[in-house]
């Protein structure tokens, strides 16, 4: 009953809106009672909270999988398409997830997706092509694509430009990353030494020769060159 009731609430919040998703609505539309909503979800805010957790399970399953063997940002270009795609296709519930959110508290669901996106960005860092740390370059990219689809979102369909999500990608990809693996091991520069010590940091856990606190020092020292 309880997943039924959360895909009826989705329903509403895709036909509708948030102002769609009432408690007697969606107890109307489930073929339940209104005391049934309140039992299981508490109020409004507890089911439009289930509705967020479905989203991102919605979200994250519909993610391609990560391919070890591919070109890493290739791979983390696949995840952006989706991440567009799926803010454009479900602009209501998109907008219950990244949107509507309380300022300084992240969703406990949004971490799945999370963590793809720093796999994806991790192993970029492990080819050597990464020039800002690995936090940064999550950052960047969760930032730069949930804010692609909202700038989209705020224009009518007809009127949204479809080249403005692969400009803001084709920047941000010249922001965090270098041209080429062999960029990072010829240059002699500054920028050189962060993307080989990220290429490092990356493969710390690899390092089985060392101690467990000699990775913890060695990570130590990375990060402070890539920072």
């Amino acid at each position: 009953m309880r997943a039924q009731i959360v895909e009826v609430a989705a329903g509403l919040l895709a036909a509708g809106g948030r102002d769609a998703v009432s408690t007697r609505a969606v107890a109307a539309a489930a073929g339940t009672q209104a005391p049934t909503i309140y039992r299981l979800f508490g109020d409004k805010d507890g089911l439009l909270a289930a509705v967020l957790e479905y989203g991102f399970s919605t979200y994250v399953a519909d993610k391609p999988p990560l391919d070890p063997t591919a070109d890493p940002v290739t791979d983390l270009r696949a995840g952006w398409d989706l991440h567009i795609g799926f803010g454009l296709a479900n602009p209501a519930l998109f907008l219950l997830m990244y949107a509507d959110t309380q300022p300084g508290r992240r969703p406990a669901a949004a971490e799945a997706g999370l963590a793809i996106l720093r796999t994806r960005i991790r192993n970029i860092a492990a080819a050597g092509r990464l020039r800002v740390d690995e936090d940064l370059a999550v950052e960047l990219v969760q930032a730069a694509g949930s804010g692609a689809v909202l700038a989209l979102l705020a224009v009518p369909q007809a009127d949204r430009d479809p080249r403005l999500a692969d400009t803001m990608f084709d920047a941000l990809i010249t922001t965090i990353t270098t041209d080429a693996v062999r960029e990072s091991a010829d240059d002699g520069s500054a920028g050189g030494a962060v993307t080989a010590a990220n290429a490092l940091r990356a493969r710390l856990p690899e390092l089985e020769m060392l101690t467990d606190g000699e990775r913890h020092v060695l990570g130590e020292w990375l990060a402070r060159i890539t920072h």
